[in-house]
């Protein structure tokens, strides 16, 4: 067990695991002093049912590991914030912290891992341990022993379903000490998990901020299946802006995707010409570029180097966008849980769960932009579960909600995002920002506009902020 997680659970020995338990106090982190991100940090370990819905089956419990950035100086409350994916950790927000306290400041931090996720217990507990040859990722040999220990226990693996997830966050909400306000913050996939706990009956939230709200799960026109023609959709937008931008209309010479293509047809004939992109896949390449703050705007001037022959601007913007993704930080648990990821993602949000792989290899053939994402969904490495009752079902009650969202995401579109508030709105009071000309994870891209428009929303009057939502009414 390593140091940290043997140094929280030590605060649970005195614990009897009963409904209504208190919660398991904070202790200072073993690593709080390992990285300027950290410090200064608390944590804990909760000890929750194995399988709080029952649909697997299964007894016993799991820990649940939570770490808290107290607010500096006298704290307003509480904000809980709840990391995408599905298999992100809570380390995904470490690198942000300074970002989450200007939008919700003086409120305390607290930032749990999902089951199967960072330091709380995972799908393949022996492969995805910090002290394995990977550590909390799969190298090697791992993959084949952890899919196959999961595909030979189903049962264990349905105990990771999303609704179970959703248990544990309304438990977490429930049992720890209230002071102030409570505030929800998810991005993307947590969104999702954020309105499951809702729905479930979570109470004692004063709001909700939905950054990258994802679609309902039951949209046909925006679930996983669909992300490549999502990134394709923007990806064209970059290229139309360019076409409408006298500088890069100039510097191009023809219209963007014309040259574009021809750097394609010339890549499908001479592979040399992907020497230097990651991946060998210019599609998914630029794909993944159009949620890296700052990138997307350069991708027409290193389209037209490629065209010339040229790879100086290729290797900058590789460069460029290695830097603003290390913003996040990296640490022992930061490494997403692919387990987590194929058994959430095949489950709860493939509405395509027969297409084949020469489907999606058509598809993108068609495309200029592209996801990996399509491929990975078929033929699904570990044992999915059937969907029950909460899927796709609207909270009956909702808190006010805040949603935030670029106007370029590639993962989780505006139209789509759009669609769901509508349904929102029947429940409850829904606010919308759309941050003009960024991608998917508002936060991350760092808007001024953004964190103030959060911070209006969680402090009202008193804030003073004077940028105003594109589309705000309830």
């Amino acid at each position: 067990m390593p140091l940290l997680i043997r140094a929280c659970s030590l605060a649970l020995v005195s614990l009897v695991f009963v409904s209504g338990a208190k919660a398991a106090p904070f202790v200072p982190c073993d690593d709080a002093a390992t990285d300027a991100a950290l410090r200064g940090s608390l944590c804990t370990v909760e000890r929750v049912p194995a399988d709080p819905s029952g649909a697997a089956g299964t007894a016993g419990e799991i820990d649940l590991f939570v770490r808290k950035f107290p607010a500096d100086g006298a704290s307003r409350g509480n904000v809980w914030l709840v990391a995408g994916g599905p298999g992100e950790s809570g380390a995904s927000f470490y690198g942000l912290i300074d970002t989450f306290r200007a939008a919700f400041p003086g409120f305390d931090l607290l930032l749990p891992d999902h089951r199967g996720t960072g330091f709380s217990t995972r799908m393949c507990p022996q492969e995805e341990a910090p002290g394995s040859p990977g550590g909390t990722a799969l190298v090697n040999d791992e993959w084949g022993t952890c899919f196959a220990r999961l595909k030979a226990a189903p049962a264990q693996a349905r105990r990771f379903s999303q609704t179970n997830a959703a248990h544990d966050l309304k438990r977490l909400l429930e049992r720890m000490p209230r002071h102030g306000k409570t505030y929800v913050y998810g991005v993307s996939y947590g969104t999702q998990l954020v309105l499951r706990t809702v729905a479930l009956g979570a109470t004692g939230i004063d709001g909700i901020v939905l950054d990258s709200l994802v679609p309902r799960q039951d949209d046909d026109k925006a679930d996983l299946s669909r992300r490549s023609l999502v990134t394709d959709a923007v990806g064209r937008q970059v290229l139309a802006a360019c076409d409408a931008s006298p500088r890069c209309r100039r510097n191009m010479g023809e219209p963007a995707a014309a040259v574009y293509r021809r750097v394609l047809a010339r890549a499908a004939n001479d592979p040399q010409l992907l020497a230097d992109v990651p991946g060998k896949n210019l599609k998914r390449f630029f794909g993944a570029l159009l949620d890296v703050p700052g990138a997307a705007w350069r991708i027409p001037y290193v389209i037209k180097e490629l065209d010339e022959g040229k790879v100086a601007g290729l290797q900058a913007l590789v460069a460029e966008a290695q830097q603003t993704m290390g913003q996040l930080g990296s640490f022992p648990q930061s490494p997403p849980s692919v387990p987590l990821v194929s058994l959430i993602s095949g489950s709860e949000n493939n509405l395509q769960p027969d297409r084949t792989a020469q489907a999606v290899r058509e598809e993108e053939a068609g495309l200029l932009f592209a996801s990996p994402l399509p491929g990975l969904l078929v033929n699904a490495a570990v044992p999915l579960y059937p969907r029950d009752a909460l899927f796709a079902r609207m909270p009956a009650q909702l808190p006010p909600i805040l949603v935030i969202h670029g106007d370029r995401d590639a993962k989780t579109p505006l139209d789509a995002a759009e669609r769901h508030v509508a349904a929102l709105r029947e429940t409850g009071p829904v606010q919308v920002y759309v941050a003009m000309g960024t991608g998917h994870f508002s936060l991350w891209w760092n808007g001024a506009c953004t964190r103030a428009t959060v911070r209006k929303f969680v402090l009202g009057p008193q804030d003073e902020s004077r940028c105003f939502s594109v589309s705000s009414h309830d």
